[in-house]
């Protein structure tokens, strides 16, 4: 076996400068060879490349473990890593429940015992799988396999991802096709934005890129879970049948394409049994969503999400909080309707340096039921805010201090807001 280096490609900017880092701070270890007979630096760099196209991946997600097994013909990659996440906060002016930071959970009510608060947890501890290459026959293909420790209590174990890709298909169990986590800026707290859409699904999905500018990407999608409210009397849940459907189209440029627009879409199929009339109800809900990222100058990126829709609530952001999918009609007994939701996000993030970087985060997630169908203490809108400084003491090796504010405004026009001071520790191999 031979240990090599993976070798650096040409980066301008600071924040080129940092992904490229990231991109190049791997040892392969290369199978059945030897020094004399190595690869070339290129084609272990083209072979890498293929675990960083990827248009589903979160800015702070890594994408190859630290060592990478590799085939001497460089047809072949496997490495199986992990990032290390700890995570401490504190809160003033009402404690919110757990590590993540949600506008909707804003006590509006708190006693004086529950002001503040400070916590510590590894919740976002990850491990994963990595492997892939090229077939003459099959064409390019990746596996994925993810856990993290975010489930019950904050640290209970659960299975994020498992997918594969062939050339330009999808199979398992990965983020929803609406989604675009790459729009979305890092910030120190584990949820980020409350617009944010984050549910993933079992899923087959189809993205082609033709002129290395436009990809287009439809899927079929296992329904993730209606969150309905209804009267115990009056309505039932109706398992679901038809499959979710996702689209989205890009254009992309820049670096390694890692600016883009892209408008997505879904459809899902929501339905209930109206106990009084004895029948079973269905409708269609739907979503949409306006991403990008982009630099207008080399050291500054700039994030922007706009989403809405009526039956969506569970994709994420605030709204999955709560039943909000489909709620009861109090003037129509055994009716059930999909409320609107609409969100927006903006974020920025400037390199200081390769190593710091400033990041910052503002937006809402709003919701619009029918006006005479809603309690006065019911959620109307949250505010999130975030601010965030990055350090990255080796490519792998990150600490981050952010300040969090957010506000919720319920329909009686009552509001609070709470406050957040978070620390941040992640070690990835």
């Amino acid at each position: 076996m031979a240990l090599l280096g993976v070798t650096s490609i040409n980066a301008v900017t600071p924040r080129e400068v940092a992904e490229d880092s990231v991109r190049n701070s791997h040892k392969v270890i290369i199978m059945d060879g030897d020094r004399s007979a190595k690869p070339s630096a290129d084609s272990i760099a083209r072979l890498m490349q293929i675990f960083y196209e990827d248009q589903f991946r979160y800015a702070t997600e890594p994408a190859a473990p630290y060592f990478m097994f590799m085939t001497k013909n460089t047809n072949f990659a496997m490495g199986i890593g992990g990032i290390v996440k700890i995570r401490g906060w504190y809160d003033w002016h009402g404690a919110l429940p757990g590590v993540a930071f949600t506008p909707y959970q804003i006590p509006m009510h708190p006693d004086q015992t529950n002001m503040r608060a400070m916590g510590l947890n590894a919740s976002g501890t990850a491990i994963y799988l990595r492997a892939g290459g090229h077939n003459s026959s099959l064409g390019t293909y990746t596996l994925y396999v993810e856990g993290e420790f975010s489930g019950y209590e904050g640290v209970g174990f659960k299975l994020n991802k498992a997918y594969a890709t062939l050339n330009d298909w999808t199979f398992g169990l990965a983020a929803t096709t609406f989604s675009d986590p790459a729009a979305l800026p890092p910030t120190v707290d584990v949820q980020g934005p409350n617009n944010k859409v984050d549910a993933a699904a079992v899923l087959v999905r189809y993205a082609h890129t033709w002129k290395d500018h436009w990809t287009i990407a439809a899927s079929v999608e296992n329904p993730v879970a209606l969150k309905t409210t209804g009267g115990e009397n009056d309505t039932k849940s109706v398992r679901q049948w038809v499959p979710d459907l996702g689209f989205f189209v890009q254009y992309q440029w820049g670096k390694n394409n890692m600016q883009h627009v892209r408008i997505s879409a879904t459809t899902r199929e929501m339905s209930y049994r109206n106990m009084i009339k004895r029948e079973n109800v269905h409708t269609m809900a739907w979503g949409l969503q306006i991403s990008s990222v982009f630099n207008p100058v080399s050291p500054l990126t700039v994030y922007a999400t706009v989403n809405g829709g009526r039956g969506i609530a569970s994709l994420g952001g605030d709204w999955m909080l709560n039943n909000y999918d489909m709620v009861a009609d109090p003037e129509k007994p055994g009716t059930l309707y999909a409320p609107y939701v609409l969100g927006y996000m903006v974020g920025l993030q400037y390199h200081l340096s390769p190593k710091v970087s400033l990041a910052t985060a503002w937006g809402q997630a709003r919701y619009y039921p029918h006006t005479n169908a809603v309690g006065g203490d019911e959620y109307k809108y949250g505010v999130y805010g975030a601010a965030n400084i990055f350090y990255s003491i080796t490519p792998r090796v990150q600490v981050g201090l952010g300040y969090n504010v957010g506000k919720r405004q319920n329909f009686d026009l009552t509001s609070r807001t709470a406050h957040r001071l978070g620390l941040l520790g992640a070690f990835s191999f």
